[in-house]
């Protein structure tokens, strides 16, 4: 294990722990970091994943981080080209494994909140939006939320508007202090950064959670997984996107 990992490189060999080999994921817009976990997947121990992109093609290659998961440079390499529809399609038959959910605002019972603040009816903040992750989250087999900047601002007692929801089931929550597991139940902290205490990660919590009292710590990357980080990512993106 590589003790001189950055919180960043945590999250992201995380993040691409969550995908199996074989498994299929897709990314929407806005999801450098999601892109980023996927590309060190396949270059460790998932090679044969099958990557859908969001700007409309089939595996394609995944040498370099680009600041916009829009960036046309995510055609090179395409096996095929996938359109918005066909990635629904396939989610809604069940074939799509993993998804990467950013959210403004997530509650203990798992919603997000990627519309507004204020109502619906009268928002204060229009939010980037929903595009297709209401429907998406519900159909994937695995979806995974992502906060890469913990704070009671977007870690909430309940979401102002419910944008995603999924009551049969609890997700998996990562952000730049531990991983919680959300649902019905309410919310349980499975494993706390080296970096955060269980009292920090409280301190930056919104709502109440569960914890063992012996928590276990979040693994580091490998160095096989932080040399993949680290070459793919060698702008260092993933340092500006995740706040601890």
């Amino acid at each position: 294990m590589s003790a001189d990992a950055t919180p960043a490189e945590v999250v992201v060999s995380l993040l691409a722990r969550e995908i199996e080999d074989g498994a299929v994921v897709a990314t929407g817009v806005a999801s450098p970091l999601a892109i980023l976990a996927i590309a060190v997947a396949r270059a460790t121990h998932a090679p044969r994943l099958t990557y859908l992109a969001c700007v409309g093609s089939l595996n394609p290659d995944l040498p370099t981080l680009y600041p916009s998961s829009e960036d046309l440079r995510f055609l090179d390499g395409r096996s095929a080209e996938v359109s918005i529809p066909d990635l629904f399609d396939h989610a809604r038959r069940g074939r799509v494994d993993t998804v990467f959910f950013g959210a403004a605002e997530v509650d203990a019972l798992g919603r997000t909140n990627m519309t507004a603040s204020g109502s619906l009816g009268q928002p204060r903040t229009k939010f980037p939006g929903v595009a297709g992750a209401a429907t998406l989250r519900q159909w994937v087999r695995r979806p995974i939320l992502l906060v890469p900047r913990q704070s009671r601002r977007n870690l909430v007692p309940e979401v102002q508007v419910v944008t995603t929801r999924d009551d049969r089931r609890p997700v998996r929550l990562v952000s730049d202090l531990g991983v919680f597991e959300l649902g019905a139940g309410g919310a349980k902290l499975l494993a706390r950064h080296p970096w955060a205490s269980v009292e920090q990660i409280g301190e930056r919590t919104g709502f109440h959670f569960q914890a063992e009292a012996h928590l276990s710590l979040t693994p580091l990357p490998d160095a096989r997984t932080l040399a993949a980080i680290r070459s793919i990512d060698s702008r260092g993106h993933r340092d500006q996107l995740v706040g601890a």
